[in-house]
């Protein structure tokens, strides 16, 4: 089973955790940024952050043999923040990055009107760069703060097969299945969604423009949760094929557009600069 898990906070896992992904199948990872659980508090705090992003967490990753993406973005919750307007500014010297394949997470938390204006603004550098958007829809009033994340993007004139709604469940699936977006779901442990039902929503819905993730990060999450969802859906029936279309080309299809996502060399581990080592020779 190959596994491209398509959102994970790799920043708040250990290399355990990286080494248990490898020996579980993960091959590659996109790694979105998103509130590290304590405020930030200047811009320059934003730029170290994204410049891991790109540099150091490649290289944790690629010393285990999995490739590392990220995705680019001030997130909604500290979008109400003043001291982090100026982000909106520093975001763009990112998306030009290789190792950047979308411009997220983006959306809302709250439903502020400052969500709004980073939101819009940053569907804009989407269409600018010529990226994929990763949407974050948010834990309270998930419903209306679904249906206006996709007003959003309907107003931006943004490409809907080049969004990702994320953070899906049972409620919301309806709301997006006839969009033109991609499908977005996380399982955790208690919380979100779980291994059965996300079985349960694939038979209802089909495999076609489903991601699946894990966004385990500093709180009780678990990134073997894609593999786990894998085996439920062999035990359920799906085949081979289905689990490979979920776990890994579905993941690939989206993030592809990006134009940004080499996959060659997968099972290579990379140096501090994020090249990778090709083994056997010089």
């Amino acid at each position: 089973m190959r596994i491209f898990d398509p959102h994970v906070h790799m920043t708040s896992r250990t290399t355990d955790d990286y080494e248990a992904m490898a020996a579980a199948g993960v091959r590659a990872v996109v790694e979105p940024s998103f509130w590290l659980g304590q405020p930030r508090t200047s811009p320059g705090s934003f730029a170290d952050y994204f410049d891991a992003l790109i540099g150091w967490e490649p290289f944790r990753a690629g010393q285990f043999g999995i490739r590392h993406f990220a995705t680019i973005a001030l997130n909604p919750k500290e979008a109400n923040d003043p001291r982090c307007r100026e982000v909106l500014e520093l975001v763009p010297r990112y998306l030009d990055k290789d190792a950047v394949v979308a411009v997220g997470e983006i959306g809302y938390d709250s439903m502020t009107p400052l969500e709004d204006l980073a939101f819009a603004a940053q569907l804009a550098l989407a269409v600018e760069y010529d990226l994929p958007a990763l949407v974050h829809t948010p834990h309270r009033d998930k419903v209306r703060g679904t249906q206006r994340s996709l007003d959003v993007v309907k107003e931006s004139g943004i490409d809907p097969g080049r969004v990702v709604i994320d953070h899906l469940n049972e409620v919301t699936v309806e709301l997006v299945r006839d969009t033109g977006c991609w499908l977005g779901f996380s399982i955790y442990p208690d919380t979100k969604m779980s291994p059965p039902r996300m079985v349960e929503l694939l038979r209802r819905h089909g495999t076609e423009r489903m991601l699946v993730n894990s966004a385990a990060d500093w709180g009780r999450s678990d990134p073997l949760l894609t593999r786990r969802t894998g085996e439920a859906m062999l035990a359920a029936g799906f085949s081979d094929d289905d689990v490979d279309r979920v776990l890994w080309r579905n993941p690939v299809e989206f993030y592809g557009a990006s134009g940004r996502l080499d996959l060659s060399d997968a099972d290579a581990p990379a140096d501090f600069a994020g090249n990778s080592i090709k083994r056997g020779g010089a």
